[in-house]
């Protein structure tokens, strides 16, 4: 039966299933590749050259126009280091560019949305870089393949649409949220015994949430037989987190883990069990590994996260787009998944910061301004 609670602010109850679009819109990122063989090959070969330096492009004096729609505005530092370190590879390449930044708050109207891609399509760029998450989503992503130009990169989903067969966008790129989300389901095994319950805090409804909160769900129901007590959907939103996490964490029989979806709610959480003075009593995970949740985990405040070696997306981005540019978009794969390394509570200093100097190798030391088009017309 459906439950809503309200809590100054209306959290609307999850239930017990698949937050939002159906699995089956999508190939996992592992049945894409088997179903498509001549990408594995592509993967490897592009894979290595995200990991190494750039070598300088030759003869593109043009500077290549690029639209970035991303929804940037939470405590989530994945964003932008997401632009900064696509920037800083593409100065590193020597390709000159004009970037377009629009950053949005995460669960933002499509209707809102569809304006603001009205407005940068105005200015005609080479490349769109937006992410799909509500489905909704899909409607603007079709037109915009329907026209042929720009050419799109999503962001943050590595999960090809199947309706869209061989008619991809040029890129999906991101850091694969099953994969992620596994790592976790087998922290959280380790961690408590059989039958566990635990409550589920998603983001907003959609891809994202529904990938990320229910590959964990259906992997530690089948391993574990752990179930889910209690379930919001909380927009991303710190504030929304932790009043949802005060009223589950008031309870008699209150669960002893909540899985959090984002970094923004395992903030919210913590800052509900800190309130409570029960800090000590709640297990949380991040998801993602930016420089708050390493903060949080370094104060031994977050138990465990999956962290991305981040500043690897935009290295793609700017990667890809330098091959297509030389004429070998060819040689670009449909789908680039970054790397992720389990972290958690306890670990040495040491080897979370060596983690950290790989995953923000460009961003750590470069910072794009996202409030203004920026530019660079090459050395």
């Amino acid at each position: 039966m459906i439950r809503i609670l309200c809590i100054s602010l209306l959290l609307v109850w999850a239930g017990e299933g698949f937050a939002g679009s159906n699995g089956s819109d999508y190939w996992t990122y592992h049945e894409y590749m088997s179903a498509n063989p001549e990408q594995r090959e592509k993967t490897d070969k592009f894979s290595q050259r995200v990991r190494a330096k750039a070598s300088e492009v030759q003869n593109i004096q043009k500077p290549v126009k690029v639209a970035v729609v991303y929804p940037g505005k939470q405590v989530s530092d994945y964003w932008w280091r997401s632009v900064s370190s696509f920037e800083a590879r593409l100065q590193e390449l020597n390709l000159p560019y004009e970037i377009h930044p629009s950053f949005t708050e995460p669960g933002v109207g499509v209707r809102l949305q569809e304006r603001q891609i009205a407005q940068v399509l105005q200015k005609d760029p080479d490349y769109l870089v937006f992410t799909l998450d509500a489905f909704r989503h899909r409607t603007i992503i079709e037109r915009i393949m329907q026209r042929g130009r720009p050419k799109l990169i999503l962001q943050n989903i590595t999960t090809p649409v199947r309706a869209w067969a061989k008619q991809q966008p040029f890129l999906y790129v991101g850091f694969d949220h099953a994969v992620g989300s596994v790592l976790l389901a087998e922290k959280f095994l380790k961690t408590f015994p059989k039958k566990t319950d635990y409550a589920l805090f998603y983001g907003t409804r959609g891809y994202v949430s529904s990938v990320r909160g229910g590959t964990f769900m259906e992997h530690v129901l089948r391993e574990g037989q752990a179930k889910v007590s209690d379930s919001f959907y909380l927009d991303f939103n710190r504030e929304k987190s932790k009043k949802a996490a005060l009223n589950v964490l008031a309870k008699e029989n209150k669960p002893p883990f909540i899985y959090a979806c984002s970094t923004d709610i395992a903030l919210g959480v913590i800052d509900a069990a800190k309130e409570l003075g029960i800090l000590d009593q709640i297990t949380v995970n991040g998801w993602g590994g930016g420089g708050n949740e390493l903060k949080a985990i370094a104060a031994g405040e977050l138990d465990f996260t999956v962290m991305r070696m981040n500043d690897d997306n935009g290295v793609a981005m700017a990667d890809a787009i330098a091959m297509d540019l030389q004429g070998m978009g060819a040689s670009v794969p449909t789908v680039y998944s970054g790397d992720m390394e389990l972290i958690e509570k306890g670990m040495s200093a040491g080897h979370i910061e060596a983690l950290r100097k790989r995953a923000f190798r460009y961003s750590d030391h470069f910072k794009t301004q996202t409030d203004q088009v920026v530019r660079f017309g090459g050395r």
